[in-house]
């Protein structure tokens, strides 16, 4: 396929490059490079898409495949307007913060969307849900009939930059001091690999798969996931178990941020990482091992450093004070 990627030099489109060039077709990124390039073997078409219509003035000729992964609607529509005539199928990378309810678990892709962000509203970490609703809308107007919207969870695996899906087995693997973990342990937690994300993706356009999907993997219990992360990393140390409640009044941040506890989400939220995943097994999904995940990620957070600093999870110094609050006044006891 002659395939033209939005993108290119960040998480998952870097690795929806890298498997392309990989399979033998023929890729070009339209990408800024601001923070990085392009995987190898890319065409890179060097443009700041904030620019307009003026950002595609090298871009040419007809594309089997268009894959875009904006967040903000304005840029979306450009691109649109510009190439989605001139696309044989066209992949959206959106994501399931577009429904307005997260509180259903098992959730399909008929549930309610958030109402698209208005047009000229500025596109800001706010209103991503809102933001990413307005792309799907106008990517249905311009490309319907050739339009995957592929509404993509949690990501995780190697070279994940958020450090939520890392967090835990590089927390376990950095020392033996005591560990403070939530007391959520039947809570489901649903992260795909990016690796699994990008191949599909290309298959699916490939196909010719259309249609809103969700892509996000399988639940798996968030106790499963800490005592299999406690595991793979060899810690012996005491695990402290802390009721959510004492973690807000604590000052513990759900799901991400500094001094936050990731893949603890706040009340509310049982369905955000229980949605059905079952139409887009249907239409080819593939996903390996959850504990292959895991494994992956921990070796990728070795390479990266264990004691570097994070954007997600609680920095050793509020650990250690939160665990020797626990200690002293023992609100649970510590699990083995």
């Amino acid at each position: 396929m002659r395939i033209l990627i939005l993108g290119g030099t960040a998480f998952l489109s870097t690795e929806i490059a890298r498997q392309a060039v990989s399979a033998g077709h023929d890729v070009t990124c339209l990408a800024r490079g601001s923070t990085a390039e392009p995987p190898e073997g890319v065409r890179w078409l060097k443009a700041d898409r904030s620019l307009g219509a003026n950002s595609y003035t090298e871009v040419s000729g007809e594309w089997d495949a268009v894959i875009e992964v904006a967040r903000d609607p304005a840029l979306a529509r450009d691109a649109l307007t510009r190439l989605a005539d001139h696309a044989g199928h066209w992949t959206f990378v959106s994501n399931c913060s577009v429904y307005a309810d997260h509180s259903t678990p098992q959730a399909a892709e008929d549930a309610d969307l958030l109402p698209p962000l208005p047009a000229g509203m500025a596109s800001t970490p706010e209103n991503y849900g809102e933001s990413k609703s307005a792309i799907e809308q106008a990517t249905m107007e311009a490309a319907g009939g050739k339009a995957h919207l592929c509404r993509a969870g949690l990501i995780g695996g190697p070279g994940d930059g958020t450090d939520r899906y890392g967090y835990w087995p590089a927390r376990f693997a950095r020392d033996n001091q005591p560990a403070v973990v939530p007391a959520i342990t039947g809570h489901a937690t649903q992260v795909i690999d990016v690796r699994d994300l990008a191949a599909w993706i290309l298959d699916a356009a490939d196909r010719g798969v259309t249609g809103p999907l969700n892509a996000v993997g399988d639940q798996v219990p968030f106790g499963d996931y800490v005592a299999a992360s406690r595991s793979i990393a060899g810690y012996q140390g005491e695990v402290l178990t802390a009721p959510e409640e004492w973690l807000v009044n604590h000052g513990i941040d759900y799901w991400a941020g500094p001094d936050s506890l990731p893949l603890w989400l706040p009340p509310g939220h049982d369905g955000f990482s229980a949605r059905s995943n079952g139409a887009a097994r249907v239409a080819g999904l593939a996903l390996r091992p959850w504990q292959e995940t895991l494994k992956d990620t921990l070796d990728d957070e070795r390479s990266r450093g264990l004691g570097r600093h994070r954007k997600a999870g609680l920095a050793p110094a509020t650990e250690a004070r939160l665990a020797r609050e626990l200690l002293a006044n023992q609100p649970v006891r510590p699990s083995a």
